[in-house]
């Protein structure tokens, strides 16, 4: 095997010593880009009000590096090949006639980075929240420009694609309510029924584990509705954005304790069975099943 000429052994040299100072320029712009993009991150948490505003710009932190990546690495390949001696023309016209005819079959694709780019930019979902989107519910684990990962109260993480979603439930956002309906029999007093609930409530909200997850006292909207075996009462706590389901709970709790200490019943389902009359107005006899008639 004939060895390579001086020249063109030289010439190789020069070319790979140009493609590795290209990776290695592209490494030092995937760093300095890195860099930048944590330095704005830690301005702006600095200048940021709450959690929740903090939670939404390492949301857009992340996807900034994983574009600034994506298009470094993208050109610096391109510089390599075109270094080495492959022309890139062809390249990016096959390039652009496998994106047109992908793009045709991939709209889906296409409508979820849109999708995620204006989720983003909208501020409807960040890290950290508990959402409901596309009938799915959990805590938000990732944000991307392709889907959103949830993670529910089971355990199971349910990866939503950004075109599914075409509304955002947010139940993170400043303040929640917790909602709780509250069942008496309809022979009890539903003023003593109010008394009682407020003063659990008030005994909930200066407990030292709850005093700063409620915000204001209980809110009791009245009679919600007249059930089979119940009457059904209305209330809610302005809590803590996240805290509502546990303060529901532990009311619920208390308040059963109240209720039992009160002697209010806190009824079961039960039905009352009226057969009709016949012409006459008597009531047809009835048989009874799995007894003795005799």
């Amino acid at each position: 095997m004939e060895s390579l000429p001086f020249a063109q052994y030289l010439h190789l040299s020069k070319d790979l010593l140009r493609v590795l100072a290209i990776i290695a320029l592209a490494w030092l712009l995937m760093q300095i880009s890195r860099k930048l993009i944590r330095m704005f991150r830690n301005y702006m948490n600095a200048r940021s009000d709450s959690a929740e505003e903090g939670r939404r710009i390492e949301t857009l932190a992340r996807v900034f590096r994983h574009i600034s990546t994506v298009v470094i690495s993208l050109v610096a390949g391109m510089l390599a090949l075109s270094e080495l001696g492959l022309s890139i023309a062809p390249i990016l016209g096959a390039a652009g006639v496998v994106g047109l005819a992908v793009g045709f079959g991939a709209q889906s694709l296409i409508k979820d980075f849109f999708n995620g780019f204006f989720l983003l930019l909208e501020n409807q979902i960040r890290q950290g929240d508990v959402v409901e989107i596309a009938g799915k519910t959990g805590a938000v684990e990732d944000v991307t420009l392709r889907y959103v990962r949830l993670r529910d109260f089971e355990g199971s993480v349910h990866y939503v694609p950004n075109g599914l979603i075409t509304t955002v439930t947010n139940k993170s956002r400043g303040y929640a309510y917790a909602m709780v309906d509250v069942s008496i029999a309809y022979r009890e007093s539903i003023d003593e029924a109010y008394a009682v609930m407020r003063e659990v409530a008030g005994e909930l909200r200066a407990a030292e584990d709850y005093a700063e997850k409620i915000l204001e006292d209980i809110d009791i909207a009245g009679v919600q509705d007249w059930g089979d075996s119940a009457v059904i009462l209305r209330c809610r706590f302005k809590t803590v954005a996240l805290e509502q389901w546990g303060v529901r709970r532990e009311f619920l709790r208390r308040l059963k304790d109240a209720f039992d200490a009160h002697g209010i019943e806190i009824p079961y389902p039960h039905l009352t069975v009226y057969a009709g009359q016949d012409k006459q107005g008597n009531a047809p006899a009835f048989r009874v099943i799995g007894q003795d008639a005799g």
